[in-house]
């Protein structure tokens, strides 16, 4: 039974922009509303612990799975797929749930929607706190990077479909946590597909429960991964980059030290040579030690202190 110090997520779906999006509420929002942004191979659960530690504080968390993921209907034409659909819906979730404003906590590739909707919509934003990406003007470059680049063979249409298929959900979604848990950057041979980078011998994460793993497999057995290699993916260069961008609110990021994401080209100079502090002024980087890209699950609490830090820093007026 859920408590005052322990408040209870529930469930809706909401009717945004011809679809019903699924929504994880918690809390009664006295001090402000926390937007929660996942990534892949993510969903809403993948924030449980931040959604409980925010309403227990005294917000209002909102943890929507994108459209496509997760509860969330599938779009008609899933190969149409854009950030720009994911912030339109973002702004549509709010005004359904009557948020005049809220701070946008954000994790993998849906950092991109949260700063874009943080710069196209200063109004709206009470502060970006991103976790495992930081803002990049103009987007990466892969081209350094070997064919065999996980990102680079699931932009090709079918490849990645093909790979999944020869294993059920749950051993492709286990898989995948376990390669994007680790400091390397998952890249396969030329004779190798991605799913041959780890085997049911390999471990999961012991951060990471039998249990979760069977959430997550149950969501996705619901929605299938079409959309999910269409968003983020195959949608990369549909990014439309936002001319001179300046950040009016606060930006938090926060980085786990063993984050493979820190060995793409460029990343570390963008956060360690200030070139992320020339389009955010008000600008706070953290590293986690020994965290990886799925550090809010991983050091729940750690980030449930910084996030905390982060709100109390910045009241709502």
């Amino acid at each position: 039974m859920a408590t005052a110090e322990q408040p209870q997520i529930e469930h809706s779906h909401l009717a945004i922009r011809g679809l019903n999006l699924h929504v994880a509420q918690a809390g009664t929002g006295e001090l402000g509303t926390v937007l929660f942004l996942h990534g892949f191979p993510e969903i809403w659960y993948s924030w449980r612990h931040q959604m409980l530690a925010v309403a227990a504080a005294g917000y209002r968390a909102v943890a929507p799975d994108w459209r496509g993921y997760g509860l969330s209907d599938q779009p008609p034409e899933p190969e149409a797929a854009s950030y720009q659909d994911l912030q339109e819906d973002l702004l549509a979730i709010m005004d359904a749930l009557s948020v005049p404003k809220a701070f946008l906590v954000a994790k993998d590739f849906g950092a991109k929607p949260a700063y874009d909707f943080a710069l196209h919509h200063p109004d709206r934003t009470c502060g970006v706190m991103c976790l495992g990406v930081p803002f990049v003007h103009g987007g990466t470059s892969f081209a350094t990077l070997p064919e065999g680049f996980y990102i680079l063979r699931w932009q090709e249409p079918g490849r990645a479909e093909a790979d999944f298929g020869r294993y059920d959900i749950k051993r492709v979604v286990r898989t995948i946590y376990i390669l994007f848990s680790r400091s390397e950057i998952p890249i396969a041979n030329e004779d190798q597909e991605i799913m041959d980078l780890a085997d049911l011998s390999t471990p999961l994460p012991e951060w990471f429960t039998d249990e979760d793993l069977g959430v997550y497999a149950s969501l996705y057995e619901k929605s299938g991964f079409r959309y999910p290699m269409g968003m983020p993916y195959r949608s990369l260069h549909k990014r439309q980059p936002i001319e001179d961008p300046k950040f009016q609110v606060p930006v938090f990021v926060a980085m786990g030290e063993k984050d493979y994401v820190l060995k793409f080209p460029g990343i570390e100079a963008v956060l360690k040579d200030g070139v992320m502090a020339k389009f955010a002024p008000d600008l706070k980087v953290t590293y986690i030690p020994e965290g990886s890209h799925f550090v809010q699950e991983q050091f729940p609490d750690m980030v449930n202190e910084l996030l905390l830090g982060f709100l109390k820093d910045h009241p709502v007026a």
